[in-house]
């Protein structure tokens, strides 16, 4: 079985909980700790690379860290590609190409704040340029109509609804509207699609096992992993700037053969 079979046979029944990395380390390191599968965020990645999140990273540096991550680990990977690294559905056909070469599994793309149709013209153009290479991947569907309040209140999960039968008509494996955390919208989500429902950690959110009552099939960290890495590192390293002690920064720190022994050689 391939690894992009194998990651659409955890959306099968069940949910599937992803832990998201934003590097090779982070990636090995979800992996030893029971990861099914792992899961990019687009912020961490390139937080890692020195670049703001929101389509500035290059793809060369995307490519790099696709590769470093497929490497490292023996799970599926899915990645976090935003709008597909194009202008035009063909350049994101060619981008996710470029992906799909190195073993990924999956991706995430998103509409942010483009027309669904244009959203969708992408998908096709990605499933019809793997074919011709006799390649696969599990392309997951990001909406945004929650984050960037694209519909009226009490309309959006409607409107995530309507946008799920567009994306899979395109080809779509899986949708994801980003920031639903109403239980009723999520409910209804379920009902309105066949495509498997993914949806994203925040505060408010019920526990997964509730979701999984619900029919949602999977569940993501986001950036929110990466976020609290750096909230802790910018503790630690701020404080030994400040006062030089050594008991803080060695106090939490996982043991050096520890960590040396997750990686590959």
């Amino acid at each position: 079985m391939t690894k992009t079979a194998d990651f659409r046979r955890l959306h099968q029944s069940g949910i599937l909980i992803l832990a998201n990395a934003w590097d090779a380390g982070s990636a090995r390191l979800i992996e030893s700790l029971g990861g099914k599968a792992v899961a990019t965020t687009s912020a961490g990645v390139a937080w890692a690379w020195g670049y703001k999140d929101g389509h500035a990273l290059p793809l060369e540096r995307l490519l790099q860290t696709a590769s470093a991550i497929t490497r490292a680990i023996d799970v599926p990977l899915t990645l976090d590609m935003e709008r597909g690294f194009g202008n035009t559905p063909e350049e994101v056909a060619s981008a996710v190409t470029a992906v799909a070469r190195l073993g990924v599994a999956g991706l995430n793309i998103e509409d942010a704040d483009l027309p669904p149709e244009n959203l969708a013209a992408r998908i096709k153009a990605i499933r019809a340029a793997l074919k011709r290479e006799g390649l696969d991947i599990f392309i997951n569907a990001r909406t945004d109509v929650y984050l960037r309040g694209l519909a009226p209140e009490g309309q959006r999960a409607a409107e995530c609804i309507r946008r799920a039968g567009l994306y899979e008509e395109a080809g779509a494996d899986g949708i994801f509207p980003a920031g639903m955390t109403d239980l009723g919208d999520i409910a209804a989500m379920v009902k309105g699609t066949r495509l498997p429902v993914n949806i994203m950690a925040r505060p408010t959110l019920a526990p997964a096992a509730e979701l999984e009552k619900l029919g949602v099939r999977r569940i993501t960290a986001g950036s929110t992993i990466s976020e609290a890495m750096y909230a802790h590192a910018a503790r630690l390293a701020g404080g030994f700037l400040k006062d030089g002690l050594s008991a803080p920064v060695t106090a939490e720190s996982m043991p050096y053969p520890q960590v040396n022994g997750l990686m590959k050689a």
